[in-house]
């Protein structure tokens, strides 16, 4: 199928324009004479892009943003209500998008789905875009007829989970900037105001004091090696970027993670509240246990955590229960592993997974609230710190020279 623009004119004479889908310019213009159209002009459509839609096509490399996600989940689940075909629904969708991969993509589902493939087939075609725990939930949603119910829950889901990883970057926004300029500050003064001072106490020939000695030490350093801090600063950089991809040090780094100062315990229940959600939304779709805790390993986004999560399921495939699994992980808390165990007996798991999930995001939300209060300490301790080396460094040879003037 191929884009084209008309123009015609109606029974009345007046003239009409538009696009359509249609194989070829014969098959077009079948299309209107059907219409009651006698069409005067059927070109293909040339898009025309403006300069600016041109650089954030090149600079788009398949990314697509968590937002839109969710949006397009929230216009499937009504298209589903509604009873529109999938077809037809999702090209109305690719025309309404301004993300270039995205359209692309849904365009290839659109062409996947005319050929016969079921959605979830076609959108497994995109793992970019549409993750495992995605592609899972839409073929549920397909096999059970609850299709517009699997795209309301992953919107909630996305939505909450985003909700959630937007508030720990607002909190930790201030000490990252703060950081920052103190960097920044620390440079500046080595590179330009030490070495002035360094050439003002030369003169007086003085012995200078231990903090002063350290501070020209540094700054001569900087000024003299500069170049070798940088190449070891940006191969040190590079060098863990690259262990922490690799399987091994993602888990390093998953465990550590867990373990920093202040945002530790925060990045922790955040990524249960994710994976008790999952996994709560894959058995209400009706997953199998093994299936939903493989596919909540992944979603966790924390190597560490999901190979405790795959340690569980290998105990509920041994046919241990799933308290007694968990309470073995020592990932979870004593309230959390009495209300799956009290959703074990009753048989509404799913239920009771969704309430942990929302104990553990009510604890994250009140953390981060407090987060900045918790920052701040250590940041004024820093900067004291900070401020009191240079004060001594300077101002200790400034007082001796006084006093040797006297």
């Amino acid at each position: 199928m191929a884009l084209f623009e008309f123009k015609g004119r109606n029974a009345e004479g007046r003239l009409i324009t538009g696009q359509l889908d249609a194989s070829n310019q014969d098959a077009a213009a079948s299309q209107l004479l059907g219409r009651g159209i006698t069409p005067v002009e059927i070109n293909a459509f040339i898009e025309r892009l403006s300069f600016s839609e041109r650089f954030a096509r090149a600079t788009n490399r398949g990314k697509v943003e968590a937002v839109e996600l969710i949006m397009f989940c929230r216009q499937m689940h009504t298209i589903s209500r509604a009873g529109i075909p999938l077809v037809k629904g999702l090209r109305g969708l690719s025309a309404s998008l301004r993300n270039y991969a995205f359209q692309r993509a849904l365009n290839d589902i659109v062409e996947r789905l005319e050929a016969g493939v079921e959605l979830s087939a076609a959108m497994r075609a995109h793992p970019k875009i549409f993750n495992n725990l995605f592609v899972s939930l839409v073929s549920v949603g397909e096999n059970s007829g609850r299709l517009d119910l699997v795209f309301k829950q992953l919107s909630d889901y996305m939505e909450r989970d985003l909700s959630t990883i937007k508030s720990i970057k607002t909190a930790l926004r201030y000490p990252i900037f703060v950081l920052i300029a103190i960097s920044i500050a620390i440079t500046i003064i080595n590179i330009k105001v030490i070495p002035a001072f360094a050439g003002l106490f030369e003169k007086f020939e003085a012995q200078l004091p231990l903090p002063t000695r350290i501070l020209i030490g540094v700054s001569d350093f900087f000024v003299n090696y500069w170049i070798y801090l940088f190449v070891i600063v940006s191969a040190l950089i590079a060098w863990t970027y690259h262990y922490v991809n690799t399987p091994e040090g993602s888990r390093v780094w998953g465990k550590k993670k867990l373990r920093l100062i202040v945002i530790g315990d925060i990045i922790e229940r955040a990524s249960l509240a994710r994976y008790a959600r999952s996994f709560g939304l894959m058995l209400n779709a009706g997953l199998p246990i093994s299936a939903a805790l493989e596919l909540s390993a992944r979603a966790i986004d924390n190597p560490y955590l999901g190979d405790k999560i795959r340690s569980i399921r290998s105990g509920i495939e041994r046919g241990e229960g799933l308290y007694q699994t968990h309470l073995v992980s020592g990932m979870f808390t004593p309230l959390v592993l009495q209300m799956i165990s009290v959703g074990e007996e009753s048989g509404q798991v799913d239920t009771l997974l969704a309430e942990v999930a929302v104990f553990y995001e009510s604890e994250v939300e009140y953390d981060v609230k407090q987060l900045s209060d918790r920052i701040e300490p250590i940041m004024i301790v820093i900067m004291a710190g900070f401020v009191t080396i240079l004060a001594l460094g300077i101002f200790l040879p400034m007082w001796d020279m006084y006093s040797i003037q006297k």
